[in-house]
């Protein structure tokens, strides 16, 4: 198993921002002291304008240079632009070696999957997974399919991704719930499984299940996932039911399509995320 992670995408935080530093930090004390999986640590690369341009419009890489807050949930950070560019980075990285076979997990932050096109928002600068996607849509693979399990709709995968050929999004999410989309299926190829607030643990799963189902039918060559562990039962920004053994199942369920496989972190915002990240990867590996 791979990790992603670079020490520099601690260097910004704001004060009771949910989306801080010690998500990365803890995470990877937690992994360093852990025997049960074997590790290898990486650093993230480059990225080009081209890859980020399929993803995003120039306006909006101009805007990430402006020292003005985003919104209330998303603050300018000086060299914000350089902290998603490399958490980018790590996400092409986690696409290529995912093509060597490899089990790979970027552990970076900012997040990335509520940018859109044209706006920064929920957190989010650049979206690493939908720049990701279509990456290996350009160089080669067939069908793409994103899967996000973040308990907030990924709102800017599906507007960049919307109707594009060869690549389908499939999203489990709360909702209602931030920021307010995914009720229903979008297109030709974004398909969203809602679940109500304080729904029982077996509803949300049989929503995973059903992601799951639908994904499979569409026999990707690549699986990429938007691994957010926010609808956990001790998150603070939703109402979601999951245990950690439930993180170990969709690794588990993942690892079972026999695909090649990447994720990167979204959100997770309750002191529980160490153990379910670990719990995740030890469900990918098959432990």
């Amino acid at each position: 198993m791979i990790i992603i992670t670079d020490e520099h995408c601690t260097g910004y935080a704001r004060a009771g921002h949910p989306e801080r530093p010690q998500r990365i930090t803890t995470t990877v004390e937690l992994l360093k002291k852990q025997a049960e999986l074997s590790l290898v640590w990486g650093a993230p690369g480059g990225v080009t304008e081209e890859q980020i341009l399929r993803a995003h419009s120039p306006k909006m890489l101009q805007r990430l240079e402006v020292p003005d807050d985003f919104d209330a949930d998303t603050p300018f950070f000086e060299k914000i632009s350089s902290y998603a560019r490399t958490s980018v980075a790590a996400a092409l990285d986690a696409l290529n070696l995912a093509r060597d076979g490899k089990n790979v997990f970027s552990l970076m932050r900012p997040p990335g999957h509520h940018a859109t096109r044209d706006t920064s928002m929920g957190f989010c600068y650049l979206n690493n997974i939908a720049i990701a996607a279509l990456e290996a849509a350009a160089t080669g693979s067939k069908r793409v399919a994103v899967f996000d399990f973040d308990v907030h709709h990924g709102n800017g995968t599906e507007d960049i991704l919307l109707n594009r050929p060869g690549l389908e999004f499939f999203s489990v999410h709360q909702h209602p719930a931030y920021p307010n989309t995914g009720a229903a299926n979008r297109g030709r190829n974004c398909f969203n499984y809602p679940v109500a607030p304080h729904a029982p643990r077996e509803t949300y799963r049989a929503a995973l299940v059903h992601a799951l189902d639908d994904l499979k039918h569409f026999q990707p060559d690549l699986v990429a996932v938007s691994a957010g562990f926010d609808a956990s039962a001790r998150d603070p920004l939703a109402d979601g039911p999951l245990l950690a053994e439930d993180f170990h199942w969709l690794g588990q369920s993942l690892r079972k399509l026999n695909t090649p496989l990447f994720s990167l972190l979204e959100g997770g915002y309750s002191r529980d995320l160490p153990e379910l990240v670990f719990a995740y990867l030890k469900g990918v590996a098959g432990k």
